[in-house]
């Protein structure tokens, strides 16, 4: 099994110590993805967020984290079960998990720690230092009480075995992502970035899952809010004009390629109300 991670791993051609390691992440999330499906998470959850760009649909970044939502709500969902199949299975490929639980019955987003320092100190690596104990931290996060409204999609992914992923639409889940946009309160340049993606790929949000999203958890709970293109530009408009756009750029720029970063400069109120536009323009 080493020598499998060994053949994903030289696929990557990483330049340097952060793209083999965000390289090596990746690889994990990909074999805890497949443990998963094994446990039959994949009939109660979906994939969301970054990741899922990322391995689903070749997002042009790396991310850190596993997001899900439940298919249908559930406070008494727990990790519990599914992390003993996650760890059993990763041992299968000489993955030896340090697991912890971190979610508590009342949260809604119930998470779960992942940290591995065993698979580096096997494989042939060209850049990382493995002999200060480094550990790869992978958080899993899953929504217990999403908002209605989402729209599924099944993929099938050939590593390390065949398996089937459920996952949001990209509909859906660009309308998260707004949603995260527009709510987060702090800073993630991450957020900008799949933004453009988005546009790029001429996806526009699900506005039903955002208009819930925003009444459910927003700073807009049970207000009679009707979404439509005018409020959505004028409240991301209002967005774009608040942002430090270096320091947004600054938390994307290890995630990336060495050719990309340049384009980081670009990032501005005037770059944004730019892709705002071609936002508005798509169908």
């Amino acid at each position: 099994m080493i020598e499998l991670i060994q053949k994903r791993l030289a696929e990557y051609a990483a330049t340097n110590p952060i793209e083999e390691e965000n390289a090596l992440k990746e690889i994990i999330q990909e074999i805890m993805l497949f443990a998963l499906w094994q446990a039959d998470f994949f009939e109660v959850a979906a994939f969301q967020g970054g990741t899922s760009l990322r391995i689903l649909h070749g997002l042009p970044r790396f991310s850190e984290d596993i997001d899900f939502i439940l298919l249908e709500p559930s406070p008494t969902f727990a990790w519990t079960p599914y992390l003993e199949k996650l760890t059993e299975t990763c041992q299968e490929f000489g993955i030896e998990l340090g697991v912890a639980d971190k979610a508590r019955m009342e949260q809604r987003v119930k998470r779960a720690l992942i940290k591995d320092t065993s698979i580096a100190n096997q494989l042939n690596l060209n850049f990382m230092d493995i002999k200060n104990g480094r550990k790869l931290t992978i958080k899993l996060e899953i929504d217990c009480d999403p908002p209605a409204g989402s729209g599924f999609d099944y993929t099938y992914l050939n590593f390390p075995v065949d398996f089937e992923v459920c996952h949001q639409d990209m509909s859906s889940n660009f309308a998260l992502k707004v949603h995260a946009l527009l709510c987060r309160d702090y800073l993630k340049g991450r957020d900008w970035y799949d933004f453009n993606w988005y546009i790029a790929q001429g996806i526009t949000p699900n506005i039903q899952l955002l208009q819930n999203a925003l009444i459910q958890y927003g700073p807009w709970q049970e207000q009679a809010l009707q979404i439509d293109k005018n409020w959505l530009t004028a409240a991301l408009g209002e967005k774009i004009s608040s942002i430090n756009w270096p320091d947004a750029a600054a938390d994307v720029e290890r995630f990336i390629k060495p050719i990309e970063q340049k384009s980081l400069t670009l990032w501005s109120e005037r770059f944004y109300l730019k892709k705002l536009e071609e936002l508005n323009s798509l169908k």
